[in-house]
């Protein structure tokens, strides 16, 4: 039998990168799944486009409290908290918004939130910041640097405030670096996967920084067995495999990978404000409380990320794009 069936679940920010593959394997795993998102239209939520009819849809804007006033009236088996603004670099330019998301909207949903089985708050590896020593382990105190990580900082908080004045069933994860097919070119491996694929010159820092990556499918199974283990409950786990690389080196591997003839400029930009040098994760928490190991090795990832961008590729690129019929003088 399929561990959600008949469970009803409620996914916010399931239009997102992450969020969309968690629905897809909720509606797999046999859950009746609700999603919270900003519009009710398909076009502003392409990701999930294909499951539209499969699933129960709420309009809602978690910064607005009084868009949740549907919330009292459901129950909810399980609710994964994923919606989020979740640019890193762009949070410095809008401060306001990546707090006022991120704390606010995670402490209206939960205030707003009715009766629940299970509430699994999705922060961030973020969090965490600059640390000492190497790698990343629960217990050390986060020292967020972007008014994104600090905003997510706040809302598991909250919502660790809920479980223990309140005695919630919530559980918080930290994922770290997450890749796959559907992820935003804002993201740095789409970006360098589509500039290779095209040809285009990639420009990047001197891509010094490390960072480890885990394939989105990983990280839902990861999100769904917290969901289902009464051991998460009033707990923080990292979700990550423990295996850093260098951004320099990601890039080499995708353009050597990809087979592209893109000029490579590493050190042509910059590197960002607050750099976070090195991130890479202890899991051991996650393996022994959850049983969850991740099962696509990083290259294997890439081969599957890069097979995926090469299809978009072929669809919104080339001389039958449907996109020129859109153009004017079409």
């Amino acid at each position: 039998m399929s561990r959600l069936a008949g469970k009803k679940v409620l996914i916010t920010g399931a239009s997102g990168f992450i969020g969309s593959h968690l629905l897809a394997a909720a509606v797999r795993e046999g859950a009746r799944v609700a999603v919270l998102v900003r519009c009710n239209s398909i076009e502003r939520n392409v990701r999930i486009a294909h499951l539209w009819d499969e699933i129960e849809i709420f309009e809602a804007d978690i910064r607005n409290l009084g868009s949740l006033s549907f919330m009292p009236g459901q129950r909810f088996d399980i609710i994964f908290h994923l919606a989020a603004y979740n640019h890193v670099g762009n949070s410095f330019q809008h401060a306001g918004e990546a707090m006022e998301t991120n704390a606010m909207g995670t402490m209206n949903l939960l205030e707003s939130a009715g009766d629940y089985a299970r509430f699994v708050y999705i922060s961030t590896s973020e969090v965490y910041g600059l640390q000492e020593p190497e790698p990343f382990v629960e217990h050390l105190y986060p020292r967020p640097l972007s008014p994104y990580s600090v905003g997510k900082f706040a809302g598991e908080q909250y919502a660790l405030l809920k479980h223990r004045q309140a005695g919630r069933p919530i559980a918080v994860l930290r994922p770290f670096n997450a890749f796959g097919p559907y992820q935003s070119t804002r993201a740095v491996i789409p970006e360098i996967v589509v500039r290779c694929l095209r040809g285009i010159p990639v420009y990047t820092t001197d891509g010094k920084q490390t960072r480890e990556f885990n394939f989105v499918a990983d990280l839902a199974e990861g999100m769904i067995l917290t969901a289902l283990n009464d051991r998460a409950i009033g707990q923080v786990v990292n979700l990550g495999n423990g295996r850093d690389l260098a951004i320099r080196e990601v890039v080499r591997m995708i353009h050597q990978r990809s087979g592209s003839t893109s000029e490579l400029q590493i050190g042509a930009l910059p590197t960002r404000p607050n750099e976070i040098w090195t991130m890479r994760s202890d899991a051991s928490r996650a393996r022994e409380l959850l049983g969850w190991n991740p099962t696509i090795g990083f290259e294997d990832g890439l081969d599957l990320t890069i097979a995926w961008f090469r299809r978009y590729i072929d669809i919104y690129h080339g001389q039958d794009s449907p996109l020129l019929a859109l153009a004017p003088g079409r």
